[in-house]
């Protein structure tokens, strides 16, 4: 009879153990799970950040060279505005490429590269004041539609390529 109650003991502990283990082992995985997604969150907003002050940056020097080159020419060093210009568009193209490699989404793909081609697009010789207002216009909007849904971004559920976020889903569904 002690020797049931023994064996019964031990059985007990034994799965007592067990069964502490398995719990262990979730909470540890679930933390894991956590700080995965909060790294990756915060990488992301660090590349949607980039993105934006890229962006910005390249905005504002292509508007910069207009008007060095329409309203006060000679008085810039021209190849060096030019020479600014794009080193600050390879700085966008590359926070482009970050940022799609933490996204992997199309749609979010397509409203970065459309930011990219409206600011670009005040590169354009022959621009009169009036185009170049209304590409000022559309590039600055472009930049804050990426912002904007860039945001949406941020709490992915999951990160599998081509998933939307929830908010984007429900917004769909309507």
């Amino acid at each position: 009879m002690e020797a049931v109650a023994a064996l019964i003991a031990v059985l007990g502990t034994l799965l007592g153990s067990g069964i502490t283990y398995v719990f262990q082992r979730r909470t540890t995985a679930y933390g894991e799970e956590l700080a995965r997604r909060e790294r990756l969150r915060q990488e992301r907003i660090d590349a949607y950040c980039m993105y934006a002050g890229a962006l910005h940056n390249y905005r504002r020097m292509l508007v910069h060279r207009w008007f060095a080159e329409h309203e006060r020419p000679g008085e810039e060093d021209m190849p060096a505005l030019l020479r600014d210009v794009y080193r600050l568009r390879s700085e966008a193209h590359e926070a482009l490429f970050r940022m799609r490699l933490l996204t992997r989404d199309p749609a979010l793909e397509e409203v970065a590269r459309s930011a990219l081609e409206s600011v670009t697009g005040l590169h354009g010789r022959g621009l009169d004041r009036a185009g170049l207002d209304a590409r000022r216009t559309s590039s600055k909007r472009a930049v804050e539609d990426f912002v904007t849904t860039a945001a949406q971004y941020l709490d992915e559920p999951r990160d599998t390529a081509g998933a939307r976020p929830r908010s984007l889903g429900r917004q769909a569904a309507r």
